[in-house]
């Protein structure tokens, strides 16, 4: 992690652990299963320590946001749903044409959807 993607993780970890989920750090190393004193290295951007992948993946799922969003690399903190992921990764193994199926297929979903509601 370079000095800047340090100082984004530990200040994008204290945002998501304080504003976002009104924890304090020996809440989050209780959810995690982490030491409290490694959740106070992670947000301090002048620790040498980093967070293992293991420990990111941690981190972020008890924080409800995204590995990237920790990272710096997203700026929107919401984890989508493990049913989005897997939609996602299924649709990227289909080829161009059968991904305008699945498009439209799941179009005519949402329009039956709202057309229910009404």
């Amino acid at each position: 992690m370079a000095e800047s993607g340090k100082k984004v993780f530990a200040e994008r970890l204290r945002y998501a652990r304080e504003e976002l989920r009104k924890l304090n750090q020996a809440q989050l190393a209780e959810k995690t299963g982490l030491p409290a004193t490694s959740i106070s290295h992670f947000e301090n951007p002048d620790s040498p320590r980093k967070p293992s992948f293991d420990n990111l993946q941690r981190l972020a799922k008890a924080l409800a946001v995204t590995t990237d969003y920790l990272l710096g690399r997203a700026d929107e903190p919401l984890q989508r749903s493990d049913a989005v992921d897997e939609l996602y990764r299924n649709m990227q193994l289909l080829s161009e044409a059968d991904r305008e199926i699945a498009k439209s297929l799941i179009d005519r979903l949402v329009d039956r959807g709202k057309e229910d509601k009404e």
